[in-house]
């Protein structure tokens, strides 16, 4: 059966004699020149008769083989299912069965038009655009002043797009009823790069104040499926139907802040308290069923003050963003922007940040950029842009999932886009970047943030951490400024050396040790503020359960516990900023990647860990010795050591201990000693003290401030008392054990 199809071209790559080559895959019958049929105001077209289901196609300049061509990749593949009539255009491999619309403007025309209707305070309208031509693009749907809601969308290959929703009947070309004068089609504009890439769509939508606008976009073209409707990647809230997964229009200029006087505390003052939604505080008696795993449960615990009461002053959040998994870690999420309703509403995560605010905490978001849920994935084939399997926004696989296409300029805006609406909607005070890796993240995406969010004034303090693991040192930045990255030498080594064992390649030897300590600088780091130190961590085996797996004699509870109090002290000394994953407070024991907490066996001020523990953070909070920073404290006469495995015979030699003193300014009295033996014998030191007293502030045991925090008296019998012609003192570390000194001058 011979079929008749017209083929339109417009020829924009400009050849003078534009001639179709057709050919069938199987290179059989069909392998042809087709002259142009005519031409119109679309460009030229080509009228062809085929006796297959399909065909393949490209334009040359002229008859022959020695002639321009257009590139391999723009090979176009025609299937009878498209129609009697197509489109096609120069640099593009797509087929459409619409005509593809032209552009009407350009972008920022267009914003200049509604500037004045943009919301001031807690209101980000999408601006970000890497390739420095300022383009505002105004993307995913926002509620204007005057009541309008503006919806924008990037799409670089659609020929025609339609906003649908339940304010015109979802109605749209493949509505089983179409009502065409109900249709709302997108008009495109010159966006990106000042090519037609973003279609706008402005609506008063007419429904009553308090039913949801639900949304779609219906694309005609462009995508993998010829016809498709398309989530919002930039939507702020998902429907509850999961089937459909509408997008929800979102006010968020709504919420009353009270945290105008709040801010973001300097990294030096962090003291990290990783936590999930849901797992904190699920099943916990202690908090009201119906907000249990909630961001509502969250802020209970917020204002009970427990984090307070804890030492704790920055809350680092695993993932908030919307994933098709209930309950889970959170780290398979659909798109960027939308917050997980099975937390709450934006509006109850904007109230427990209002809180933490009101509580002194910091909130850090835990953002997932290297790659998507395969689940529901609304990024996946939404641009079939020619470059492989998933289009347009991915780049091949990682072990989670499909890898984001991370250094691409217009998918670097969207995640940069994503950070600055939690900041400006949501106040949030900085980031957790997930997987950062070069393995799986184009490091171009991680120095634009920094420049876009920092360096241009966005939010100059924002606290930017990576899990980059293992470390590299061009998130360092010039140091100071850097990413704070999770130290990887920290934790394997403290892991080793509790173990007594080797942990995923790292040995308990004495070797680097003190790099442990002196904030990875031999490894990685510049700065201190380049460091989170942890022991624990959401991905990580608790102290408890990891020591048990190093041999039958580390199995005794007592020496579990004794080695889980070590192993958080050392996290809370060390240089660098310490991080506790949920539960750590209580020496809970458990498995990596359990996001649950049985706080009814654990919780309770009479649990003689957290008592510890929670003296033990305060002290971190309270002493600026135990939070110097810089580039060298050694240079700067803030650190020295004075036992290590480094050190002569009677400071350390060849054993797995640990001395030294630090302090924060010129005040003596500011110097704290601090020893840490994770040998299991007694060790004996000799080193020089300052003529004084050294009181002792805490052991492994126990913590005790001084007044105010604390009872502690100077004059007890564990003070230190180092005149001035015996400075040289005698110490004897017991196994596994850590102790905190205070100097008082005498």
């Amino acid at each position: 059966m011979h079929h008749r199809v017209r083929i339109h071209y417009d020829n924009k790559n400009g050849f003078l004699e534009p001639v179709m080559w057709v050919w069938v895959s199987d290179g059989a019958t069909l392998e042809r020149e087709v002259e142009p049929g005519g031409f119109d105001d679309f460009g030229v077209y080509y009228d062809l008769s085929y006796n297959r289901s399909s065909f393949n196609f490209i334009f040359k300049d002229g008859k022959g083989e020695d002639v321009p061509w257009e590139e391999e990749k723009f090979n176009r593949s025609f299937h009878a299912h498209l129609g009697k009539e197509i489109w096609s255009m120069a640099n593009r491999h797509n087929i459409y069965n619409v005509r593809p619309a032209s552009p009407v403007g350009n972008i920022n025309d267009y914003y200049r038009q509604i500037s004045h209707l943009v919301p001031g305070d807690n209101f980000y309208l999408p601006n970000t655009d890497v390739s420095g031509l300022g383009i505002t693009s105004m993307l995913g749907a926002n509620i204007l002043t005057d009541g309008s809601v503006l919806f924008g969308f990037f799409h670089p290959y659609a020929a025609r797009v339609y906003l649908v929703g339940n304010f015109n009947d979802w109605q749209c070309p493949a509505h089983p009823l179409p009502q065409e004068e109900k249709f709302i089609p997108m008009e495109l504009y010159r966006g990106f790069y000042y090519q037609p890439n973003i279609w706008l769509a402005r609506i008063k939508a007419g429904l009553k104040p308090d039913s949801p606008i639900e949304y779609k976009f219906y694309l005609q073209g462009g995508a993998v499926e010829n016809e498709r409707y398309v989530s919002d990647p930039y939507t702020r809230l998902y429907s509850d139907d999961y089937k459909y997964r509408n997008a929800v229009v979102v006010d968020p200029t709504k919420f009353k802040w009270t945290d105008q006087d709040w801010k973001t505390p300097d990294i030096k003052d962090l003291i990290l308290y990783e936590l999930n939604i849901y797992g904190f505080t699920d099943n916990d008696t202690g908090i009201p069923e119906d907000i249990q795993g909630t961001f509502k449960g969250v802020t209970r615990r917020i204002r009970d003050g427990y984090f307070n009461k804890l030492g704790i002053t920055a809350l680092a959040l695993m993932p908030t963003s919307e994933v098709p998994v209930k309950r889970g870690l959170g780290y398979e999420p659909c798109t960027f922007m939308a917050v997980e309703k099975d937390f709450g509403t934006p509006d109850d995560f904007r109230e427990m940040v209002n809180e933490a605010h009101r509580h002194g905490l910091a909130v850090l978001m835990d953002q997932v950029f290297n790659h998507t849920s395969n689940d529901f994935n609304p990024l996946w084939n939404l641009i079939d842009d020619g470059s492989g399997e998933g289009g347009f926004y991915f780049s091949g696989k990682t072990m989670w999932g499909n890898k984001v296409a991370t250094g691409k300029d217009e998918v670097d805006n969207m995640l940069i886009d994503s950070c600055k609406l939690f900041i400006k909607e949501y106040h949030i005070d900085g980031f957790r970047f997930d997987a950062t890796h070069s393995y799986f993240l184009n490091h171009k995406l991680l120095h634009r943030l920094a420049h876009e969010i920092k360096d241009k004034g966005f939010k100059p303090d924002a606290i930017m951490i990576a899990e980059n693991l293992p470390n590299e040192k061009d998130l360092n930045i010039e140091g100071y400024n850097g990413y704070a990255q999770w130290s990887n030498h920290f934790h394997d080594k403290v892991k080793a050396l509790l173990r007594e064992g080797v942990f995923e390649g790292i040995g308990n030897e004495p070797d680097n040790m003190g790099a442990m300590i002196y904030f990875s600088k031999d490894s990685f780091a510049a700065h201190t503020n380049n460091v989170i130190n942890y022991c624990e961590s959401h991905d990580e085996n608790s102290v408890q359960f990891e020591v048990a797996t190093g041999g039958e004699h580390l199995q005794d509870p007592e020496i579990k516990e004794r080695k889980a109090r070590l192993g958080l002290l050392t996290t809370m000394v060390a240089l660098g900023q310490p991080m506790i994953y949920m539960g750590q407070e209580y020496g809970v024991e458990r498995e990596r990647n359990r996001i649950k907490v049985n706080w009814s066996k654990y919780a309770g001020d009479d649990n003689e860990f957290y008592q510890w523990a929670r003296s033990l953070i305060n002290l971190r909070k309270r002493y600026e010795a135990l939070r110097i920073n810089g580039y060298n404290p050694v240079e700067e006469g803030k650190f020295h050591w004075l036992a290590g495995p480094w050190l002569e015979h009677n400071r350390g030699a060849g054993k797995r201990v640990l001395g030294w003193k630090a302090r924060s300014s010129a005040d003596p009295s500011g110097q704290l000693l601090v020893m840490l033996n994770f040998e299991g014998h007694d060790v004996s030191l000799n080193f020089p003290f300052d003529p004084g007293r050294w009181i002792k502030l805490g052991d492994i045991e126990q913590i005790n401030d001084l007044p105010p925090a604390g009872n502690k008296d100077p004059l007890d019998p564990d003070s230190i008392v180092v005149s001035d012609d015996m400075p040289e003192q005698h110490f004897v570390l017991p196994p596994y054990s850590g102790f905190i000194y205070k100097y008082h001058p005498a």
